[in-house]
């Protein structure tokens, strides 16, 4: 894998080929090569403010990131789920960001078409995790109105962390103690039915999650972007097309205005890009 942005991070190719004395610029060690566990993680590592290390006496505050892959043409899926578009380093790239989050937050009916399990202690993060005070492996938290979920599923009834089932208030009673009965911790974003995404990182927060990735679908990541509370967006394109009514990686109404995002990451391997984008430092979060 190398790396193609930003610039600074490595060299361009020799310029002087009739000079092989003259020592000339050289690729990064890390080109053209699988990149190790320990080199994605720390590409991919979460600001500093997230994990409390900003400023002194200033507590971490929620950052939501989301990772998505899509089709060259701009298909979230192809026949319903996500791993015909990926490839070996893109799930290597998934596995580490689940390693570096404190929950991730999934809607779901991605749980329903994916087949979630939970999150699992991984030993090459094992030390990493422990050092940075997090728990053994990432919450799970699914988010839900209907609570239309199957309860018996290992993801509520065996995870290493418990799962948290994020729906609104007045969600059906019913549903709510099914998802407490087989161990889901039930967390209310709303008085109504309905999940009001804005809350959702400020509640997960103040479970003691603060690095939170979201892995869509892409209804969810919609809502989040829609309310402003999406702070960084992690995305692989594949270079394969699929046609077909597959929709975008956020599905949902139109902004009124489009919200900028900056390039901070660009990683490229077989023809797959692997780049993170951050919200403009000009757009508040809401």
């Amino acid at each position: 894998m190398r790396r193609l942005f930003p610039p600074s991070e490595y060299s361009a190719a020799p310029t002087a080929p009739t000079a092989p004395t003259a020592p000339g610029p050289q690729e990064s060690p890390s080109a053209g090569r699988p990149w190790t566990l320990e080199e994605i993680a720390d590409a991919y590592a979460y600001p500093a403010t997230a994990a409390g290390g900003g400023e002194a006496g200033r507590a971490a505050r929620p950052w939501l990131r989301g990772n998505m892959v899509a089709s060259l043409d701009g298909a979230a899926h192809h026949g319903g789920r996500s791993q015909p578009l990926s490839c070996d380093t893109d799930m290597r790239i998934f596995g580490v960001l689940r390693a570096l989050a404190d929950a991730v937050v999934v809607g779901a009916e991605t749980v329903r078409r994916e087949g979630y399990r939970p999150a699992r202690r991984r030993e090459a993060f094992a030390a990493r995790r422990e050092a940075a005070g997090q728990g053994p492996a990432a919450a799970i938290a699914v988010v839900s109105a209907s609570l239309d979920l199957d309860f018996s599923l290992p993801l509520f009834t065996e995870p290493l962390v418990p799962t948290l089932v994020i729906t609104g208030a007045a969600a059906p009673a019913g549903r709510q103690e099914a998802a407490r009965e087989a161990g889901a911790v039930v967390v209310h974003a709303g008085e109504g039915a309905e999940v009001d995404p804005a809350r959702v990182p400020g509640l997960l927060a103040g479970h003691g999650h603060t690095r939170l990735l979201t892995e869509g679908g892409p209804r969810l990541l919609g809502r989040f972007a829609a309310a402003g509370v999406l702070d960084e967006l992690c995305l692989t394109v594949s270079p394969r097309i699929t046609a077909g009514d597959a929709a975008r990686i956020l599905d949902g109404p139109g902004f009124e205005t489009p919200v900028e995002y900056e390039l901070t990451s660009l990683l490229e391997e077989d023809g797959f890009l692997f780049s993170r984008y951050r919200r403009y430092p000009g757009t508040a979060r809401k």
